[in-house]
Order: structure tokens, then sequence, then C-alpha cells
């Protein structure tokens, strides 16, 4: 976060802390302890895992430094959960969080709770300082995170069963058809970048500056399934040109045809999504794209990948998917991660990652801003990821 951010009052933390510890109970609740042990590849980590990590987060981070006499709940938590806090210091592997059978499923929930005790009677005592204060509102903003990542994970795991289960009936119903797209025009020159400093941000959307922009149009809207349809129908997979070159290795040494989880069974297209599999919907906004799908996309359509700064000034809007841009994930001018374990979140990933906009349908509310600046590498396909086109201004 940015030093000088004033974080939210101690009551208000208080308050919304309990609430959306809950919504991570919530999301888990539908699951068996088997679902919630497995792993279903090194990208990915088990429900149990993320239940603990960010109970992990609030222990480390603020009960241990601010909480008057707090023993840890379990020694060897401190490694286990550590997700890749060097300066705290050594990790479990994280190809291999699937193999932790124990702790029990009920360990961990009973870890959340005696964390979460602990936690309201610090909110609900003295007045804490800005600097305890400030974590435990960048922890509840990593919790939020970590529930996009739940719902993503437990989609990626429960495809690879043959059984096809759902996570939740919800969102069966189809979309309805998608606006016509519609190209806006944007007229170039100097715009402010990054967040104002009112409210929460993460220290990567910071400091706020400017940059100059030439001309351009973005769409009104993501790509929809019926869109990419016709790219993959028109051999879109099979069209080296389109492709960058290291994208075109990826998707033949992984025999990509069509995004993560569509399969072409009996003469039609049906999707896996998170109410199970169901006939592919046209209208909604193609999701689980890698970067590389929707930069051919993008080239195939005869426009690109909006620049983040870009999608900043003309979009500012959440969707139903994270949006690609063709921006390298690095610092704004003037970055300084923050002091201390904390500033290992975002600064050391600034390496070969590519920055996506916007929100998805499973990001919690409130917690999508306009500055938001997620970023994955340029193959990764489980994310709620899609493409919203770009061309210069003719």
């Amino acid at each position: 976060m940015k030093p000088d951010h004033a974080p939210l009052a101690q009551g208000e933390l208080a308050a919304r802390y309990p609430l959306i510890r809950k919504d991570t109970g919530r999301l888990a609740a539908p699951l068996t302890p088997e679902d919630c042990a497995l792993q279903s590849m090194p990208d990915a980590s088990p429900v149990k895992w993320h239940l603990a990590h960010t109970t992990w987060f609030f222990e480390t981070f603020v009960l241990q430094r601010f909480a008057v006499r707090y023993a840890p709940f379990h020694p060897g938590f401190r490694y286990l959960f550590n997700s890749y806090y060097n300066t705290v210091g050594e990790q479990y592997p994280r190809p291999q969080r699937g193999l932790l059978s124990r702790p029990a499923l009920d360990e961990v929930l009973a870890y959340r709770a005696h964390v979460d005790e602990r936690m309201r009677a610090m909110l609900d005592g003295p007045t804490l300082g800005d600097e305890a204060l400030g974590l435990v509102e960048l922890g509840l903003h990593h919790e939020q995170q970590h529930q996009e990542l739940i719902l993503a994970d437990v989609k990626h795991l429960l495809s690879l069963n043959p059984l096809e289960p759902a996570y939740a009936a919800d969102g069966a119903h189809p979309a309805a058809a998608a606006a016509p797209l519609e190209w806006r025009a944007r007229d170039g020159g100097v715009a402010d970048i990054g967040h104002d400093g009112t409210g929460f941000a993460f220290d990567n959307e910071q400091p706020r500056h400017r940059v100059l922009l030439a001309p351009f149009e973005i769409a009104s809207r993501p790509a929809t399934s019926g869109e990419y349809l016709a790219f993959v129908e028109e051999g879109g997979y099979r069209r080296p040109e389109l492709w960058l070159s290291e994208g075109w290795a990826v998707a033949q040494a992984q025999r990509w045809e069509a995004p993560l989880y569509w399969r072409h069974r009996d003469g039609e297209w049906r999707e896996f999504t998170l109410a199970g599999a169901r006939p592919l919907d046209a209208g909604r906004p193609v999701s689980h794209l890698s970067h590389f799908e929707a930069d051919a996309y993008a080239r195939w359509a005869g426009a690109r990948l909006p620049t983040e700064f870009e999608w900043e000034h003309a979009a500012g809007a959440g969707g139903e998917v994270w949006e690609w841009t063709s921006s390298s994930y690095g610092p704004y001018p003037g970055y300084r991660p923050a002091a201390g374990a904390v500033g290992e979140y975002n600064g050391k990933f600034m390496s070969n990652q590519y920055v996506l906009r916007g929100s998805s349908c499973a990001t919690p509310a409130g917690h999508a801003r306009r500055t938001y600046r997620n970023f994955f590498p340029s193959g990764a396909r489980w994310q709620f990821s899609g493409v919203r086109l770009a061309r210069d201004a003719a």
C-alpha cells in the first residue's frame, strides 16, 4: 500500500473482518473434505491451503506483531502456509500442497476460528496504530484475492473429473444476446494513470503519473464466445502467422484447439462451468484465454490488445472477465515496494508477466477498481480472463 494511505477506521475494519472471512467459508461450504484437499496442477492450490494461508497472513503479519501475548496456533504452520515470503522464512513447495493430507480440514477450520477470535479481540480492544490497521486492511483485500483464486482453482479441479460435477447450480442460465460491438474513439493526449490516493490500493497501482496516448479506438465490450468461436472454426489455432512465436510453440506443445474448458462432442461445442458442463453460451464473454490466445484473436480480428493505460483511460469498468492488455507487468515511474515482508507482495513479480484489467464474475463485490492491476504469465488459462479489442485510430 501507499505509505501515506490512511487505512479504514478500526471500527469499520472490525465490522468488515468477520464478513469477509465468512465469505471465504461460504465459498468452501459446497465442497467435500476430499475436494478441499486436492491440487489439480502446480499453479493451483487446494482449498484447504487457501483457507489456511489467508489465516496465516493475519497470524503472521498482525497477531504476532501487535497482539499481546499471542502464541502461534501451530508452530509448523509458519512453514506450511507461507506462500512466497522469503523474509518470513522457508516455504513448503508449492507444487506439493496437494500432498498435505495433514492438517485435516477440521484442524484448518479450527485454526481459522482461533485466529478470528484473537483478531476480534484485538480489533474490539484498545486503539491500534496506522501500521497495524493498514496490515489488517491489506489482509482483507488479500483474502478477497484468494476468494477469486478458490473459484478458479476449484473449477480447474472439477473439470478434470470425468463426472463433470457442478460446484453450484447458480449461474446456469444462459446469457442474454450480447449488445452489438461498437468502436469507441478516444482522443490522444496526456492521461493521468494510477491510483489517486483515495481509499485502498495495492502498491503496484501507484504512484499516479502521466502518460502520453495516441488517438485510439476500443471495443464497447469484451469479445463473446460466439465471436471467438468464429476464430476457432476458421482455423485460428492452425495459423502460425497469427501467433507470437512463443505462443505458437506453447499452443502446439499443449495441443490447444480452443479455450481451456471448451469441448467438442457429438457435433456441438460445450463448455465446463462452475455449474457443470453446458452448451457453449455464445452471448457470454469468452473466458479462460491465455495472453497468447487473446493476442492471436485480436490479430485475426484486424485489431490489437489495448495497453493497460488505454484500458484505464477508456474502459475503466469491470465485467465478467479480466481483460488482457499488451502491457508487460512492471513498475510505475517512482514505484517503491513497501518496507519489510509485505514488500514482497507485488514488486518481486514484475518480470515476464502481462497486465489484466477490470474484474471477473469471480471477483468479490467491492474489490475491483479502475486502477487495479492483475497479472499472470502469458500462458495462464485457468483464470477468468478474456479479451477486449482495440485499434489505432483511422
